[in-house]
């Protein structure tokens, strides 16, 4: 018979087969890398030209030995990137016949979000005929309109949580406002557990707006207020209810043996000289307080009245004092700060 008879077959020139496959990758019978389709080659730089597979990719489940038998004896391949970021490929080698050596045609499998993000990416590093970014645009598409809904919402919820915060804030000292206060007495009061609120007054405080202007003031108050909060637990509550007004409520504490104790912490915090420019702020504190037994029902307004009128004891007492309710005719002195002990003791000389 007259004629070749070898089938015909055809060769591709490494740019038509980058166009087809732009993530191939071919090996000589040695597994050097031999070319690179122009999204891998962009991936490799040319320094991974003429290394071995294995000295550029981790392969994973691979032989001790990479060899082109080896390769092609597996049906597909894993491959790690070495260097950062470590990008991974799914592959599947064929023989090419001739060289002897190896052709890989890789693609991101379902590492494809992490490699555009992580290599810059974009439609033109693909097959034209390859619908992976297509899809890969449009979940992107999906992620980001649903993105900026979660975003929006979060942004609404944060405003509204930012608003409920204010509203309970006192502005100036960062403690809760009378607002808050009040919510925080109804809880108290609701569970029936037990508590102390106490009322607390600033002395001379106008004599230091007066002497030495607000902004003066406004550093006391700020002071006072970390004093307050600093002196009781986390879960306690400190309110700013008036100018240089404050009311705390110690959930729990019900014996005249804690107050004393939270006394004495204030009125030691507050024997501390208050310093603004260089100047002392002469101030102290005089506090009522109203023990509200735990299963006893009672209003909140009662429970502020008593401690209204501990704190007026207080002051006619001779200010820094801590006094508390007893009875609508009996209040008891507890604890007599550091300025008026002083005091106290000048004059009985």
């Amino acid at each position: 018979m007259d004629g070749d008879l070898r089938p015909s077959g055809f060769t591709l020139t490494p740019d038509a087969l980058g166009r087809l496959m732009p993530v191939f990758l071919s090996l000589d019978a040695s597994c050097r890398l031999a070319e690179a389709g122009p999204t891998l080659a962009k991936l490799l730089g040319p320094a991974a030209m003429g290394k071995r597979i294995d000295e550029v990719f981790f392969l994973r489940h691979s032989p001790r030995e990479v060899t082109r038998a080896a390769l092609l004896r597996r049906p597909s391949l894993l491959l790690t990137l070495r260097a950062s970021p470590h990008t991974t490929f799914k592959g599947v080698p064929v023989p090419v016949a001739g060289n002897g050596g190896v052709l890989i045609n890789l693609s991101f499998g379902v590492g494809l979000r992490e490699a555009v993000r992580d290599h810059g990416l974009s439609a033109a590093d693909f097959a034209g005929t390859d619908l992976a970014i297509e899809l890969l645009y449009l979940f992107e598409a999906k992620t980001a309109v649903m993105g900026e809904l979660r975003r929006m919402a979060d942004r609404l919820k944060t405003a509204k949580a930012r608003a409920e915060i204010q509203a309970y804030t006192d502005p100036l000292t960062g403690l809760g406002n009378r607002r808050a206060m009040e919510d925080a007495l109804a809880r108290l009061l609701a569970a029936g557990t037990g508590f102390t609120l106490l009322h607390a007054d600033l002395d001379f405080f106008k004599q230091v707006n007066d002497t030495m202007g607000h902004a003066a003031g406004d550093h006391v108050l700020r002071a006072t207020a970390a004093i307050l909060r600093n002196a009781v637990r986390a879960g306690d509550s400190v309110s700013r209810v008036g100018g240089d007004e404050f009311v705390l409520l110690i959930a729990g504490a019900t014996s005249a043996a804690s107050l004393v104790r939270l006394g004495r912490d204030i009125f030691g915090k507050m024997a501390r000289p208050i310093t603004f420019a260089g100047r002392n702020c002469p101030v102290a504190m005089s506090i009522g307080a109203a023990i509200v037994p735990a299963g006893r029902p009672i209003r909140g307004d009662t429970a502020l009245a008593r401690a209204d009128v501990a704190l007026y004891a207080s002051k006619h007492s001779g200010r820094s004092r801590l006094t508390l309710w007893v009875s609508d005719s009996e209040t008891r002195e507890l604890v007599a700060g550091p300025q008026q002990r002083a005091t106290e003791r000048r004059q009985s000389r």
